[in-house]
């Protein structure tokens, strides 16, 4: 998957991979500035294939999908919003996707999801190989 490794960090900008595992931290490298960095279990990691985002359906949508559809969206290009646009990102999310949950979805949440596209984007690893590598995985039939 092309989210595997990817991070989040609590009071850190920008993402981040995960790099190696160790008893009280993990080692980072920041996808922004390529410094690696312990960052200890006290921290708040998110690791961006276990998020997702609501719905006004009982079931929630995966970041991954969310991703994809922004990438189909917009051909793989970055996203342009002004930075005092609450509206243009409200409605980029509901061209996307038009039954998010808008009483728990915040202004800060949309931001945080264009940023992370985009880094994704300029880092390239959201492309259109990794989105079609990742759904030939998906249509292989699984061994028991």
């Amino acid at each position: 998957m092309f989210l595997e490794g990817i991070l989040s960090i609590s009071g850190q900008a920008g993402l981040f991979k995960l790099i190696s595992k160790g008893n009280n931290n993990v080692i980072v490298e920041s996808l922004n500035t390529g410094k690696r960095m312990p960052t200890f279990t006290s921290s708040r990691i998110s690791t961006l294939s276990d998020v997702a985002i609501y719905t006004d359906d009982n079931d929630d949508i995966s970041l991954r999908e969310v991703l994809i559809r922004m990438f189909e969206k917009f051909n793989g290009e970055t996203i342009k919003i002004g930075k005092d646009s609450n509206k243009e990102l409200t409605q980029m999310l509901e061209s996307v996707l038009p039954n998010y949950d808008k009483s728990r979805v915040y202004i800060s949440d949309i931001k945080k999801l264009t940023n992370w596209y985009n880094s994704l984007i300029e880092h390239k690893i959201l492309t259109k190989e990794n989105i079609k590598i990742e759904s030939e995985e998906a249509d292989k039939p699984t061994e028991d």
